[in-house]
């Protein structure tokens, strides 16, 4: 039922739908709240179902070890994709967005727009795993982007981290006490393998079974 709506919604072609069945879209999108922050659950309560917490980069072929420039070049040269996998209401603005904050200048990673939310979207990439610390610098951007760049029929500006790695308590002690609209997400350099799914399919049902 989830994917027969979530077609609908996404207007997605039947081989946009079918990786979105195999890259586990619904546990992406409707897995738990703990990835994002208290700001962002007051400011967009139905975040949870439009935003993933886990993306599949794999259409990238990035080694294991990668620099955060290669990682940003590929995702814009394969945006089309890059968009299918964040979500069709994502539109792209622009790459390392200058920011102009008193006498210094700063650049997002990647700036999008929402039509959902009707907000603007900076994401900024990391190579390593998460750091508590990186939130802090996200947050400054979406101040500045508030303050200067977004519009007044607009609403606040969201910020997720794009990371390959996240330690879910650090997570969340990070997310508890931020009152900005922000939020981590993890990318994955390689679609789950099918066996593995199966796997988890059959400790689903064997789980229900057992409560029965």
């Amino acid at each position: 039922m989830f994917y027969i709506l979530y077609a609908n919604k996404e207007h997605l072609t039947n081989k946009e739908l079918k990786r979105c069945i195999s890259n586990q879209t619904f546990t992406t999108l409707l897995g738990g709240k703990k990835s994002m922050s208290k700001g962002m659950l007051q400011t967009y309560p139905k975040a949870p179902a439009m935003f993933k917490d886990t993306l599949f980069v794999d259409f990238l072929n990035l080694p294991k070890r990668h620099s955060e420039s290669k990682l940003k070049n590929g995702l814009i040269e394969h945006m089309k994709q890059f968009i299918l996998e964040l979500g069709k209401d994502f539109i792209f603005m622009d790459q390392e967005y200058r920011l102009e904050v008193g006498a210094s200048t700063y650049k997002a990673d990647l700036l999008f727009f929402h039509r959902g939310i009707q907000a603007l979207v900076a994401v900024e990439l990391k190579k390593n795993k998460f750091d508590p610390r990186d939130l802090g610098q996200l947050e400054f951007y979406l101040e500045a982007l508030d303050r200067d760049v977004k519009r007044s029929n607009e609403n606040p500006s969201v910020g997720i981290i794009l990371c390959p790695e996240a330690d879910k308590v650090v997570v969340e002690y990070a997310m508890s006490r931020s009152l900005s609209p922000t939020m981590i997400a993890e990318y994955k350099r390689i679609l789950i393998p099918q066996e593995r799914l199966q796997q988890q399919l059959n400790e689903f049902c064997n789980l229900f079974l057992d409560k029965e």
